[in-house]
């Protein structure tokens, strides 16, 4: 039997960001998508305060907030500077995907900094990207320029903020060995 380090040192080391052109048609259950909420929310979190906020956009949902994504692109690109080709990615990656979360995190200015509330974010979605490699569901992080735009369209108060969309799909990629340089080259240690 493996160990309990054994298992999670495995999925750790073969989670990868896997994009939208990769994943299948398989629409994600319910059931799974609710797993890997249910991982975000036992990130650490300072003075329990359990910043994350997370809406989850599926089936004709996720074209919603494409749409969204689009439009405000092209309202908030110099038209210089506007891609055609970017545009109808926006539209196109939604539609690859199974569903598409947002990561918002409601700010507690009052208690404590602002950048502990992103730590406690980062840590409930890479609880969720262990999760979704576990359960063999392919997903990634994206913070696009239209992510600060977003607080009307997700109903969000004054206190929250968007930091980005986690995209979800079933795919067939190959795993592939990360890069990383060595540990050591990152750490040193005083024992005296």
């Amino acid at each position: 039997m493996e160990k309990e380090i054994d298992i999670l040192t495995h999925i750790i080391k073969r989670r990868r960001s896997i994009f939208p052109a990769s994943y299948t048609a398989e629409e994600i259950p319910v059931e799974q998508i609710q797993q890997v909420l249910e991982s975000a929310n036992y990130a650490p979190t300072h003075k329990l305060t359990e910043p994350w906020r997370f809406v989850v956009f599926r089936q004709a949902g996720k074209l919603k907030l494409a749409e969204e994504l689009a439009r405000l692109y092209k309202e908030t690109t110099p038209t210089d500077k506007f891609l055609q080709k970017k545009y109808e990615s926006i539209l196109e990656k939604a539609a690859q995907s199974s569903c598409i979360i947002t990561l918002s995190a409601h700010l507690n200015s009052d208690k404590i900094p602002e950048w502990e509330e992103l730590a406690a974010l980062a840590c409930a979605v890479q609880n969720m990207a262990l999760t979704a490699e576990a359960l063999n569901i392919g997903a990634y992080w994206s913070s696009p320029g239209m992510i600060s735009d977003l607080n009307g369209f997700l109903e969000m108060g004054a206190q929250d903020k968007c930091f980005g969309l986690f995209y979800m799909g079933y795919h067939n990629d190959v795993p592939r060995e990360a890069k990383r340089t060595p540990i050591e080259d990152k750490v040193k240690w005083v024992e005296s």
